[in-house]
């Protein structure tokens, strides 16, 4: 029996182009899709979560960004200028001690439209420099082919994921990928968060939240060819590179009954079905489950099955497993429930559970009950490819910033990975998010902050970017250093 953790065992960090590089017209770099997400800078903290949960992205703000040649109210736009800084962040992350880098490539910037034939080299040059700089810091690269961002011209010309022409685009973008970054990249994630269509239309498959065309079925009909997409691009990654680990990846919703009311026990096992399993069935074992034949039939969805398909995902079936956990929720069939935020959705409230300043509920147990769950149905390995604590942060005069309640957080859960270690459960890595503060992929702010390492940047993007270490930076270094064993 395990005691801890493996001694090769990932610690890390993570981040996502759209939201740390910047640089958007920059190095022959195309529009994307969360190029046009809107924020002013000014709004109040009650303004941008009024704005974010009852007046999602829209066709309108869309239309709008695409005539708005600035970066002003377009804070993914800006970053934090990653792409001008990684060789100053990544040593800072070195100096932690990580043994591993998970980023995303962004698809406009090697095709600017997403249809040319032939990448744009000033991107690939980028991706080679800068995936080059985490190797020199010891780190392994762990890349995500897809992080929510396509070109912006496949939303205009095609219509997105909603047209199936979209995946040998997709393709092209990943044969590219494999062929010209292959040797820099040790672990590859084609999609992030792949149940993102279900609970943020938008950044998952590129349907405006609200809008009478964004039906059911027309998400479910993205999602399949997501489904197909990511078989081809894993059969693809396998051949062009023997020996590739490439993974699959949701949102992970851990989910208790409310009560032991068994409407409440039923109810549970079908929020997670219906929100977790259902994509990792389909990556982990080929098929589309049963229990979702009843779900499509009783919402009068039809999936878009073309000759081939089942084999397709059959041979398209991933290496490893992972996820993004923050929080935990519960299920029930009573409709008064107390809601609360998380992740981009709206989830029913554990009265047991403390909350952290943005109202996402805190539950380490949640993460070791997650691993246990996904190792006993697939005994694939695992990795926890996103974990973190959004909180506002003060800047010292004197350079610090204290972040007790993050440590606390940290410590919490990576002891709860350790249990789950010792449960049996074969877990490979772990990628804090975001490693270095980033906007926040919600709220589109830079109050929400992730890091432990600081960046003096505010929601307008005024500040001087210069980075700072936090508390927590140091305690990660010490856990790293002791492969977890020294959590104090």
């Amino acid at each position: 029996m395990k005691k801890g953790f493996d001694k090769d065992f990932l610690w890390g960090g993570a981040i996502a182009a759209s939201q740390a590089d910047g640089a958007w017209n920059v190095g022959g770099k195309g529009l994307d899709t969360q190029d046009c997400r809107y924020l002013d800078g000014s709004w109040s903290h009650e303004q941008v979560e009024l704005k974010h949960h009852n007046d999602p992205f829209s066709r309108k703000e869309f239309e709008a960004a695409l005539k708005d040649n600035t970066d002003t109210y377009y804070p993914f736009r800006r970053g934090i200028d990653f792409y001008h800084h990684y060789t100053e962040d990544l040593a800072m992350m070195g100096e932690m001690g990580m043994k591993v880098f998970r980023t995303s490539a962004c698809w406009a910037r090697l095709f600017p439209n997403g249809d040319e034939s032939e990448p744009n080299e000033e991107g690939i040059a980028y991706y080679r420099d800068m995936l080059s700089e985490a190797h020199k810091n010891g780190m392994k690269v762990f890349l995500t082919m897809l992080h929510y961002d396509i070109p912006v011209h496949l939303v205009t010309e095609y219509g997105g994921w909603k047209n199936r022409k979209v995946i040998d685009f997709y393709l092209n973008y990943c044969r590219t990928l494999y062929i010209r970054l292959g040797d820099l990249v040790d672990y590859w994630l084609p999609f992030n968060e792949f149940n993102a269509g279900r609970f943020s239309p938008w950044d998952g498959v590129c349907l405006f939240p609200n809008d009478p065309e964004t039906t059911d079925n027309e998400i479910f009909k993205c999602l399949h060819h997501q489904f197909i997409a990511q078989a081809k691009c894993v059969k693809m990654g396998h051949e062009l590179i023997p020996g590739a680990k490439i993974g699959g990846m949701i949102a992970r919703f851990c989910t208790y009954p409310a009560t032991c009311r068994p409407e409440d026990a039923l109810q549970a096992l079908q929020d997670d079905q219906y929100s977790n399993w259902f994509y990792t069935d389909v990556m982990a074992r080929g098929f589309y489950p049963e229990y979702m034949d009843r779900y499509f039939e009783r919402f009068n969805i039809t999936i878009p099955w073309e000759n081939g398909d089942q084999e397709i995902l059959k041979e398209g079936t991933v290496d490893f497993l992972s996820f993004s956990y923050y929080f935990s929720q519960v299920s029930t069939s009573d409709q008064g429930w107390e809601k609360t935020a998380g992740n981009l959705v709206m989830a029913n409230k554990n009265p047991y559970l403390k909350s952290s300043e943005w109202g996402w509920q805190m539950d380490p147990i949640g993460l070791r009950v997650t691993l246990n769950q996904m190792y006993d149905r697939y005994h694939l390995p695992l990795f926890v490819a996103e974990n973190g604590l959004g909180t506002s942060d003060v800047l010292e005069p004197d350079g610090t910033i204290h972040d007790p309640y993050r440590i606390d957080y940290f410590r919490t859960h990576v002891q709860a990975m350790k249990e789950a270690v010792i449960d049996g459960v074969d877990l490979i890595g772990y990628t804090w998010w975001g490693i270095i503060d980033v906007v926040a992929c919600g709220p589109l702010t830079m109050d929400k902050r992730y890091g432990l390492i600081y960046v003096d940047l505010d929601n307008s993007g005024k500040g001087t970017g210069k980075r700072y270490r936090k508390d927590s930076f140091y305690w990660y270094k010490k856990c790293i250093a002791s492969n977890g064993e020294d959590l104090n």
